[in-house]
Parts: C-alpha cells; structure tokens; sequence
C-alpha cells in the first residue's frame, strides 16, 4: 500500500472513491428501511430500490464513452454526489406523504449518474498506477468497495435502530457532501482518447459495447458477475423481510452485509494476486459459485449469530471475485476503451441488481423468505455457469491486450507519480 500512496493523486483517489461509495452502500439499504417503515409495502421498497438502479443501464455506456473523450472527470464524480445528497434529503420529505410514484422517481434521479461511482473511478487506475502495481491497486479497490460495505449497512443498520431511519438518510447526505471536497483534490487526468482519433459519439458507445460481447474471457466475467449482481438485488430485500425469522429486527440485515464483506475484503487483501496466477476470469467463476454453495447453508440458520458466521464464510469464499473482475478489464481492454467498459459492466451490475430488487419485492412474499434465499443461492451457482458457457462460443476478433500469461504487456506505462 505504501508505494501506491506514494504516487501522485492515489490518497485523494482512496479518499474520494471510499466516501462515494460509503454512501452508495448506504443508499440500497436505506431506501428498503424508509419505504418499507413509512409504507409496509415490499413492492413499493423493491420498486424503489429498482428505480435508483434501472436508469444506469442506459446511461452507464454513453457515461463511458464520455468518459474517454473528456478531461473533466472530476467534475462528473462531483455532480454525481452533489445529486445523490440532494435526493436523499427530498425523499425525507416524500416517502409515505406523497403518491406512491413520486419516491421512485425520485430514485431514478439519483440512479441516472451511479456508474461513475463504480465504474468512473475505476477507470482511472490504469492511467494513475504503473502496470507493475495494478495487481496490488486492484486489490485495494477492491478493499475500498469492502470498506464502503462493510461500514454502509452497518451504519444505517445502527442509525436506523439508535436513531431512525431518517437520521441514516442524513447520513447519507453528508457523506456525499464529504466526498465533493475529496474529489476535488484528485488529479486533473488527459482525456484517454485524444481529439484527433475520436470517432463519433455514437459509434464510441458501440464500440465499447461491442468489445464487452467480442471479447470472450471478458464477456465471461461480465456475465457471471451482471448475473450474480441480480442476485444480490434479490438479497437486499430479502434480508430485512428474513430478519424476523431468526428473532432480529429489520436493521439487523445491515451486519449481515458487514459480515459478509468482512470476509470478502480479507480474502480479497490476501489472495488479490491469484489473478497473476491464473485467468482472472477463471478466477471470478470459481468464487461466485462458491459464494453459492456457502449461501445454502443460510436458510439453515436457527438464530441471527449463526446466520452472521455463515455470512462471513461466504464472504471469505467469494473475496478473490472483486480483484480478479477489476483485472480482467485492465488486461482485456486497451486504455482508450478503459471508461467506457468500466461504465458499461457498472450500469448492466447495478441494471441487474434493480431487476433482483423488483423481482424480489413480489416474490418473497409469495414463498417466504427461507425458499427466496435458497432460490438467490443456487442462481450464483448458475450464474458462475452462465459465465463458463459464455467462454465456449467463438469470437471473431481477438483481444486488444494480452494476459500476462501469453506475453508480458497491458494496460498502460505510468509516466511517473
């Protein structure tokens, strides 16, 4: 970690991205608990929930394309968290006081820019830190996600059961406001594409998408981890609604999280490397159907302590995922195409996990909350699968950069810090 806060703008960066999705996390969980505590109603949270992701698959691909062109990164960052503060202070204001369409409106404002909190910073590594660091920089991203998980349920776990729910949205609120001001320290960076070879607009946002679906070992990754992403969505509401089964309040899902990231970020820390070792789409396959098998252990559970260890094997389990997902779009995609496959994977994640939101906000309460989270757990299973077919259809063209293991070569040589 040392010789990467030594580089120029990497503590800005950690500081800005771990604040921004400090609050992302805080957000998924928040809106079920207010919607849910103001309304009753687990349609209306899982609709909500839906309508802050849904926006981003449209505009997760055009953010990237945008992306490569500009040199006003920062400015984009900003604005995204400068809305999301703002939402969250009008939905105090709305949620059960208003009909029931204007909270997910609402949402879908602050939804319409997410990407850039995933998938925007990101695709900065690979023009901030050398080709020789980007292994260890991958696996303090992917602490900096942890981190933000971990401490995002957690808080609003802990606010929303000492405080209430609003004060959570406060939070929110403020941690947003906090990260404005990190943002602006970081490093003004060239745009990745330089004005004299841009291709039009409209062919750039095709030009990254066709590069995520021609590109077979990260088509892989993209697949297995979009469809594990749907999965997640399905567990952000089943988890409050599960609570009472094993004698916990609501609130108490938030440390389910914590625990499961917990685990996720020690394994990602300590085993971040194994994407030099093997394929990190391989890599990304093997963890989300591990991260399954673990999960069907959790309809199990007789009581919340047992339920909370088990989240944390499962954690420990899925922890390589994240480092070797961020990999295989540094090795697979030049820099030039860096924004917008960052963007694009970011927007079909969070697009998946609003359709798991809403699907599981009519489906729950149908068959419980036990049957819904056997039937989360067995879809990673599959969606580790999904991805092992994709790898076996052929592709006409080749990838852009070689993995290591074929010849030495990526991303991009860092000019110096």
């Amino acid at each position: 970690m040392r010789e990467l806060l030594k580089l120029r703008g990497m503590p800005s960066y950690y500081s800005a991205a771990t604040l921004a999705r400090l609050g992302d996390e805080m957000v998924a969980f928040t809106l079920v608990l207010l919607v849910l505590d103001r309304t009753d109603s687990p349609a209306l949270a899982g609709a909500t929930g839906a309508a802050y992701a849904l926006p981003a698959v449209l505009t997760g691909p055009l953010l990237g394309a945008w992306l490569d062109r500009t040199a006003h990164r920062r400015i984009a960052l900003g604005v995204n968290q400068a809305v999301l503060g703002a939402v969250m202070l009008t939905m105090l204001a709305v949620v059960g006081h208003t009909p029931s369409w204007v909270t997910p409106a609402l949402a879908a404002i602050a939804g319409t820019t997410l990407p850039m909190v995933s998938g925007g910073f990101t695709s900065m590594l690979p023009s901030l830190v050398p080709a020789n660091l980007l292994p260890k920089a991958n696996s303090w991203e992917a602490a900096s996600f942890g981190a933000a998980t971990i401490t995002g349920p957690a808080a609003a776990a802990t606010l929303a059961a000492a405080v209430s729910v609003e004060a959570a949205a406060t939070v929110i609120a403020v941690t947003a406001t906090a990260s404005i001001f990190a943002i602006a320290r970081l490093p003004a960076l060239p745009a990745a594409i330089a004005a004299g070879d841009r291709d039009p607009f409209a062919r750039s946002v095709v030009e990254g998408l066709r590069h995520l679906a021609r590109t077979p070992p990260l088509r892989a990754s993209t697949v297995t981890t979009t469809a594990l992403m749907g999965m997640i969505g399905m567990l952000l509401i089943t988890l409050p609604l599960h609570m009472a089964s094993v004698g916990a309040p609501k609130s108490a899902a938030g440390y389910l999280w914590t625990a499961v990231e917990l685990g996720s970020v020690t394994t990602a820390l300590l085993l971040g490397r194994l994407q030099t070792r093997w394929r990190p789409e391989y890599v990304v396959m093997a963890a989300c159907a591990g991260y399954g098998l673990a999960m069907t252990t959790w309809p199990l559970a007789s009581s919340f302590a047992v339920l909370l260890l088990l989240a944390a094997v499962a954690g420990l389990v899925e922890g390589p995922m994240l480092p070797a997902m961020f990999a295989a779009r540094q090795v697979y995609s030049p820099v030039a195409l860096q924004g917008r496959v960052s963007t694009t994977a970011a927007s079909l994640r969070v697009g998946a996990a609003a359709l798991g939101q809403a699907t599981a906000g009519l489906l729950v309460p149908a068959i419980g909350t036990r049957a819904a989270l056997l039937t989360i757990a067995l879809g990673l299973i599959t969606a580790a699968a999904l991805g092992t077919l994709t790898t076996l259809r052929p592709a006409p063209t080749r990838r852009p950069t070689p993995h290591p293991h074929d010849r030495a070569g990526t991303a991009n040589p860092h000019p110096g810090p």
